[in-house]
């Protein structure tokens, strides 16, 4: 009997509910297909305690589960108040500045030099998730005036958003230069910049990285929406950060910024992961509302590579259930024949290099064969994702020697990964497939497979098993 696979991924957040060796376990069980660890919070000897129970996983169970760290990026925030927090109303004038006293119901401190170098009468400012708007009427090197349009609490070291404006800020503060070299000598698959504001923040975080990880941009900044091709471009695979996002821009805009980040990043054969809220509900409850179901749904028919947990199972009650659910959510969208037609409506124009070429006829072979599964046998990237990005009607089992690249290709469409060693002869190449698609339960005897090689040559092959 051939296994029911599921081509979108589930990436969770790992934290307090789910950091044991027993419930990372349970979860990639449950369906965890990439672990994020989230170095907002937490601890080195923490992580490396995770990632050495996920690693652990992998060999147990003879698979390659992916692990992404996030780094935390620039965090900007307002100082303390002498009471802790502060009432702004509509209509005050308020002010910001350097001096680190703490502050009071007239003013605090801003500890960001680089925002008031960026500020002019009219912009602005976001604070605590953007539940407070204020716009700068006076400014200067080291204070901003502020007319509050829309008050509430500030409490202490709430997070300040500067939509529409470039900071000079980099991308990886020192902060995140010492998680990416504790990361990068821990050995994680992937990357995770948050704050992205242009190409430069990515490419001089590739030349740091030097291909020993993947990257992964966060989309929160309306500046890289506004560069999103070119940034989309510049990436190894993309996250749609809807939370920041939905500050810094508008709530309405997010769905229609979601649609059109995926778009880009299918005709540019990236990986994209939809995250924040998804399943939010079920942080303290154990069955989610028909709205994230439907929210997961839409990721899914929109061709998202992956969906993402975070409180849901860093901290939450429920992360096997909320594992679970947006495990058949996924499983049971991809059996509608209309998911199929969705992203074949939205397929772009070919891209045309000789790879993708090959890749298109692979999946042609495919529908016209009846094939079971398509098997690509690689040691590239490239070939990964150009073969991802197309979205053939089977699973993709890739076989190939390289362990990196099968632990990488887990946060990719359809992408099911395992280490073999590179056989001498094509005859030899297509034996070895026939042989691994049984065992893997990929397809049985009788079965039409195509093989898809990538390497020193390029070949498409229709076979029996």
């Amino acid at each position: 009997m051939v296994a029911c696979y599921r081509n979108g991924k589930i990436v969770a957040t790992i934290g307090p509910a789910s950091c044991s060796e027993e419930n990372l376990e349970k979860l990639f069980k449950n369906g965890v297909d990439v672990f994020r660890l989230n170095f907002s919070h937490g601890s080195h000897d923490g992580h490396a305690r995770v990632y050495d129970a996920i690693r652990s996983i992998g060999k147990k169970f003879g698979c390659y589960p992916t692990v992404l760290a996030d780094l935390q990026g620039p965090k900007l925030r307002v100082g303390t108040f002498a009471q802790d927090r502060i009432e702004l109303k509509s209509g005050d004038i308020f002010r910001f500045d350097l001096d680190s006293a703490s502050g009071n119901d007239d003013r605090v401190t801003l500890p960001h030099p680089e925002i008031f170098e960026a500020l002019q009468a009219g912009t602005l400012l976001l604070l605590d998730d953007g539940k407070l708007r204020l716009e700068v009427i006076d400014c200067g090197k080291d204070f901003a005036k502020v007319n509050v349009l829309v008050g509430g609490f500030l409490s202490n070291r709430k997070g300040v958003n500067v939509p529409q404006v470039m900071l000079k800020i980099p991308a990886l503060t020192e902060k995140d230069l010492k998680d990416l070299d504790f990361v990068l000598n821990l050995g994680v698959d992937w990357v995770a910049l948050s704050f992205v504001q242009s190409v430069e923040d990515v490419e001089n975080a590739k030349n740091i990285i030097g291909g020993r990880a993947g990257v992964v941009s966060k989309l929160e900044k309306p500046l890289a929406i506004s560069a999103l091709e070119p940034v989309v471009d510049a990436s190894d695979a993309i996250m749609i950060a809807r939370g920041d996002l939905a500050v810094e821009t508008s709530h309405e805009d997010v769905p229609i910024l979601q649609r059109r980040i995926i778009n880009a990043c299918h005709r540019l054969g990236k990986p994209v992961i939809v995250a924040t809220q998804m399943l939010e509900s079920m942080i303290i409850a154990p069955t989610p509302t028909r709205a994230e179901i439907s929210d997961v749904a839409t990721a899914v028919y929109s061709g998202a590579d992956a969906t993402m947990l975070s409180e849901e199972s860093a901290s939450g009650r429920y992360p096997l259930e909320a594992v679970s659910i947006m495990a058949s959510v996924i499983l049971r969208v991809e059996g509608d024949p209309n998911c199929i037609r969705c992203l074949e409506d939205d397929t772009q124009l070919p891209i045309c290099t000789t790879l993708d070429a090959i890749c298109a006829a692979a999946k042609t072979a495919v529908e016209y064969s009846g094939a079971a599964v398509l098997v690509l046998c690689t040691d590239s990237f490239d070939a990964v994702v150009r073969c991802s990005r197309l979205r053939p009607r089977v699973p993709i089992l890739l076989m190939t020697e390289s362990k990196s690249l099968a632990y990488r290709a887990g946060l990719c469409n359809g992408i099911n990964a395992m280490v073999a060693k590179k056989e001498s002869s094509s005859d030899m190449l297509i034996k070895s497939a026939k042989i691994v698609v049984q065992e893997k339960q990929f397809a049985q005897s009788g079965d039409i497979i195509v093989v898809l090689y990538v390497g020193t040559e390029i070949s498409v092959t229709v076979c029996q098993v």
